[in-house]
């Protein structure tokens, strides 16, 4: 079993050669590490050159995204597994051997993941941490309900069966950048399980919003790309009968979770239409406590409950991001 890492790259000069350098420092060696330079400008990719010539390869393309890069890497890469890495993110070094061993107990699974550690965007990432010897390892058949419970795993978490990949390609769609990522995990997982290793192996670099007011101005009121081609490739019969009323399901959820951001926002008329089209699907607990509050909670309770559930999500994030210092 042997890794090709995909880096694309864009002006991360100052992070780049701490990821190649964490790759380089697995304990069970990667076969190669591609970095694919999407138009730099700050000279990023020119600290690498002499860094490992013989383990890292660099690609140069005009600018066109980071998912073309992704693509551009995947199509040169040749391992049996590629694993992903943004240019601003570490691996543990136990990464890839983690990777290794959650394959080997679970064949069938052409994706694993692992958890990863949330470290501020403008920060230092530590170079190391700790992490179990024996990592318990998970195997996922329905990656949408999970999914609705957490965030399971990024970009910079995932490897995959080379071959699984060639045949999605474009894995990433070209040009677009929310939720491009999120799109690929659903799409392997309709056809394979997925293996999840329980440990934080590598960083995940977030920006931490300044306030709440910042917060409540970023929700967003629509669907993203990926979400409105589930609902339509369900729906059209391309996604396998067995994951189809789960895909619906997840597609609903977002859509209540919009309802409950516009009734927070005291737009609460808007929040209506969001409920009627996502019952179907989405009926359920969380559903009813949804219709209810559009129906019968005053505006200030609901700006409150919002401003409430929002601190405790900036908290939590802050608590994780200091625990990484």
């Amino acid at each position: 079993m042997n890794f090709s890492v995909v880096i694309p790259l864009y002006n991360k000069a100052r992070f780049v050669e701490g990821a190649v350098r964490s790759v380089l420092a697995q304990t069970l060696p990667a076969l190669e590490i591609i970095v694919v330079d999407d138009g730099s400008t700050d000279g990023g990719a020119d600290r690498l050159e002499q860094l490992a010539p013989d383990r890292v390869r660099i690609i140069r393309q005009a600018n066109a995204g980071v998912s073309a890069a992704r693509n551009l890497g995947i199509s040169q890469a040749r391992g049996d597994w590629i694993a992903l890495l943004d240019a601003d993110d570490l691996y543990h070094p136990e990464m890839l051997a983690n990777i290794a061993r959650a394959a080997g107990i679970y064949p069938a699974a052409d994706m694993v993941a692992t958890k990863f550690l949330e470290v501020e965007a403008s920060g230092s990432a530590p170079e190391a941490w700790p992490v179990p010897p024996r990592c318990p390892v998970e195997l996922i058949d329905d990656l949408h309900r999970r999914w609705m419970k957490t965030v399971l795993f990024c970009t910079s978490s995932i490897a995959v069966r080379a071959e699984c990949l060639r045949e999605l390609q474009p894995c990433f769609v070209p040009g677009e950048s929310l939720g491009e990522d999120t799109d690929l995990f659903f799409r392997l997982a309709y056809q394979t399980p997925t293996a999840l290793v329980h440990a934080p192996l590598t960083t995940h670099r977030v920006e931490v919003p300044d306030s709440l007011s910042a917060q409540m101005a970023d929700l967003l009121y629509e669907l993203p790309p990926y979400v409105k081609r589930m609902r339509t490739d369900a729906l059209a019969g391309q996604i396998p009968e067995q994951h189809r009323a789960s895909a619906l399901w997840y597609v609903a959820q977002q859509e209540v979770t919009i309802a409950r951001d516009l009734i927070a926002a005291g737009r609460r008329s808007e929040s209506f239409p969001w409920l009627a089209r996502s019952w179907r699907a989405g009926f359920g607990r969380r559903w009813l406590i949804t219709g209810l509050m559009a129906l019968l909670a005053p505006t200030w309770l609901m700006v409150r409950w919002q401003r409430w559930r929002l601190g405790q999500a900036i908290f939590s994030k802050a608590r994780k991001l200091e625990g990484s210092r």
